[in-house]
């Protein structure tokens, strides 16, 4: 059995910790078994290699997480990256080909599909397990796990077995998505279970079912094609139109953390950063990444949370409502984790006269390096603050340490790598300060080094 985490989404009901780079998925506020804090990717990756799964695993995710991924679990993990995001029904086509032509996997092969946030006890990665099982011996569709629902809730989707079922597969019926509470209760009483998100199918049931669409089965084709796939998720593509599924139930501890009041209540702690708990505060939370510190007074069922890209202050029960305010918000992601470190936002300037300066404090983990790249568009200047390694400025490579200060000016193809941990205030001034103008060369530190010879 292979196993394919989906990773997605923007998470904005987490802001303003959560952004379009940094998925709630990513938000390390977790409290792991050494009282460390992680983040829920980092949690399920974890849990997958307790139960055995880590080496059967690949994560399929959009460009804009890569570097998040990388530097949250490691540089071994295996990627399949969309082009572009085209919703689940492409992501998913996209991970079966890739297991099919490029790692040679069996038609028979059963693979699992997991999205890479839930919150789970360890023994549930055994029900994963047991999907093959409900496959080979059905042979059915698409096999399911559907959760016990402990109480009638407006939040879930739930899986409606047909009524002559008994024993441990369950034939599906239907699917209801939210429902309101009455119908929630009698989907309950029909033994209807929360439909958790996890499913799993052959391999040859997608490669048919892409052949048959007239879309190739070869990866690399499929990724030249992908602009031209249809967005549609896979609710809609295949499981609407599959005639045959059946469904496991768990009634282990399940729980979808992706708001602040579901989250705070599984969080190590009921305060992470700069903050104190005044007198009065009752069932609060401080979640804090500025320099400043957050004070609570006289406060009950509160959520409070910081970050470059604003300040969130709710009610803990109205804190799921956050979406509908943040999609008003266009501003620029504050901060972000890369493959290399991270960086974050201190300041950013727009001149009626039209030039543009923004200034980044940029975190660089010993011996990872940035990219070797140009911009055409603006110059930089980079202060060490913090540590030593070496850096080349046109083909010239030079060693740097704190104290240090490097001028990029427009045009000149540039690369750093750290030898120890380093910090870096680098100030952009151009005419547009944009993604589009980062043309990046390489970014192996060997290949640098050879291209800067040339």
């Amino acid at each position: 059995m292979r196993l394919v985490l989906l990773s997605g989404g923007s998470g904005k009901r987490l802001w303003p910790l959560s952004n379009d780079s940094r998925s709630k998925q990513f938000l390390k506020v977790l409290s792991n078994s050494e009282g460390e804090f992680e983040s829920m990717v980092q949690r399920v990756w974890g849990q997958l290699r307790k139960n055995d799964l880590v080496n059967k695993a690949i994560i399929a995710t959009s460009k804009s997480q890569v570097d998040m991924i990388t530097n949250q679990l490691g540089s071994n993990v295996t990627i399949v990256t969309e082009p572009e995001r085209r919703d689940t029904f492409p992501a998913i086509a996209l991970a079966a080909v890739y297991l099919y032509s490029i790692e040679k996997c069996s038609l028979d092969e059963v693979v699992g599909m997991l999205p890479v946030d839930p919150y789970v006890e360890d023994k549930f990665f055994q029900r994963v397990k047991d999907l093959e099982l409900a496959l080979n011996s059905t042979n059915a569709e698409l096999a399911l796990i559907g959760i016990n629902p402990t109480y009638p809730s407006e939040k879930y989707g739930y899986i409606v077995p047909k009524l002559s079922d008994d024993g441990n597969i369950l034939k599906v019926d239907y699917f209801k998505e939210k429902p309101d509470i009455k119908t929630a209760e009698e989907l309950m009483s029909k033994q209807a279970l929360w439909n958790s998100g996890v499913f799993a199918f052959k391999l040859e049931y997608i490669i048919k079912m892409l052949e048959d669409k007239g879309l190739p089965t070869q990866y690399n084709e499929l990724l030249e094609q992908y602009h031209t796939l249809h967005k549609n998720s896979f609710d809609y593509e295949v499981v609407e139109k599959a005639n045959d599924i059946v469904a496991l139930s768990y009634d282990g501890y399940w729980k979808d953390l992706g708001t602040w009041n579901t989250l705070t209540e599984e969080m190590g702690s009921q305060q992470i950063g700069k903050g104190i708990m005044g007198e009065g505060v009752d069932n609060s939370y401080i979640i804090n990444e500025l320099d400043i510190p957050i004070v609570l007074l006289g406060i009950k069922n509160a959520v409070v949370a910081a970050s470059p890209d604003g300040i969130l202050v709710t009610d803990s029960e109205t804190s799921p409502k956050i979406k509908e305010y943040v999609d008003r918000i266009s501003d620029r992601p504050m901060y972000e984790e890369r493959r290399w470190g991270w960086y974050k936002v201190l300041d950013y300037v727009k001149y009626p006269e039209g030039n543009e300066v923004l200034t980044k404090r940029i975190g660089i983990r010993a011996g990872k390096n940035l990219s070797y790249q140009v911009h055409y568009k603006r110059s930089e200047i980079w202060t060490i603050v913090k540590g030593q390694g070496v850096y080349i400025v046109n083909n010239k490579l030079s060693h740097i340490r704190e104290g240090d200060v490097v001028h990029i000016p427009l045009g000149m193809k540039h690369a750093i790598k750290a030898a120890t941990d380093m910090e870096i205030i680098e100030v952009q001034t151009g005419s547009e300060l944009i993604e589009e103008d980062i043309i990046r060369l390489t970014t192996n530190w060997a290949d640098i080094e050879q291209l800067a010879r040339i």
